[in-house]
């Protein structure tokens, strides 16, 4: 079987980047946060960037429809739309 390294770092391959990906991991900060993936000496950060691409995310898209909420509870690292933000100062 061939494994192609995205991080040395840590071995994290290809298939582990595009797995979390599927999984709902969309920026290579959240690939970071599932596998450490770009977190020691940060060259393969890129790479992820691009094994990511521009493609459908399931976080995003949700994000795009309003549901906040939703995003947040399953992630409690992401950070909320700037908008909400300000509605949430507002009230």
């Amino acid at each position: 079987m061939n494994r192609v390294y995205v991080c040395s770092c840590f071995g994290i391959t290809e298939k582990q980047v595009k797995e979390h990906a599927a999984a709902g991991a969309c920026t290579p900060r959240q690939i970071a946060s599932v596998s450490k993936a770009g977190t020691d000496c940060g060259s393969c950060v890129r790479r992820i960037q691009g094994l990511l691409g521009r493609g459908a995310c399931p976080r995003r898209e949700l994000l795009d429809q309003g549901e906040a909420a939703s995003v947040l509870a399953a992630d409690p690292l992401a950070s909320p739309l700037p908008a909400a933000a300000a509605l949430d100062e507002a009230a």
